[in-house]
């Protein structure tokens, strides 16, 4: 898992790079910094959504995904939770809109899924390697943005690709296949693409509630492995 940590590490790192810049950023530019990464996160989010749905053998999964996700996000109201998690430990509601964003584009991506699962199977760390350049770079914009809160995305991101890692190395390798992470990358493309609209202050729109969407391919496929 050498790659994850070099990957968390360079979350770390970069937030922290951009959270000492982030000291002689007046108030002028720090909303300067909010839009562009608002368009940023809605560039990259649609781009995974036109990149794959051409490459998806299930078109409308997606939209159940989203809706289901929807439906048990807001009955669970995770975004609340959240936010009232958040706001316990002195951050602030904007944090929480940062956090959304840096999770959602240092985790979905095909580098951040397959990464760990080449890194678990032929212990090929590259894609991971990839993926904490970019997440180096991100993350220093972000810490410049939204401050120290964004540390957070370190173990989120730890969790979600050790969990892949795990499940390739002692479960099944096979089971992240193509049209999986396919699938999870609409899904995720159209989440990423909502934090855009949110930071661009376009809509309030509460992605954490539709998170659960993400998980509702994964279940998909699972059954379809049964049958």
């Amino acid at each position: 898992m050498i790659g994850t940590y070099a990957n968390v590490t360079a979350i770390l790192v970069g937030t922290t790079i951009g959270c000492l810049l982030k000291r002689g950023i007046s108030k002028k530019y720090e909303d300067a910094l909010f839009t562009v990464m608002g368009l940023a996160a809605l560039g990259i989010g649609l781009e995974n959504v036109v990149n794959n749905l051409p490459k998806s053998h299930y078109p409308v999964l997606f939209i159940v995904s989203l809706a289901i996700g929807t439906l048990l996000g807001t009955r669970w109201d995770l975004d609340s939770k959240f936010d009232h998690l958040i706001r316990r430990f002195g951050g602030k509601s904007q944090l929480v809109k940062g956090l959304a964003t840096g999770i959602l584009l240092c985790c979905i991506g095909a580098l951040s899924i397959v990464g760990p699962v080449m890194a678990a199977v032929r212990g090929d760390q590259t894609m991971l390697y990839t993926n904490a350049t970019l997440d180096l770079v991100t993350t220093m914009v972000f810490g410049a943005s939204f401050g120290w809160g964004m540390l957070l995305c370190a173990p989120v991101l730890f969790c979600w690709q050790g969990g892949i890692y795990l499940v390739a190395k002692y479960l099944s390798a096979s089971f992240f296949t193509g049209p999986l992470v396919t699938e999870i990358a609409i899904v995720g493309g159209f989440l990423i693409a909502t934090t855009g609209i949110t930071l661009l202050k376009l809509r309030d729109i509460k992605t954490l509630n539709i998170l659960p969407a993400l998980l509702v391919p994964i279940v998909f496929f699972i059954v379809i492995d049964l049958v």
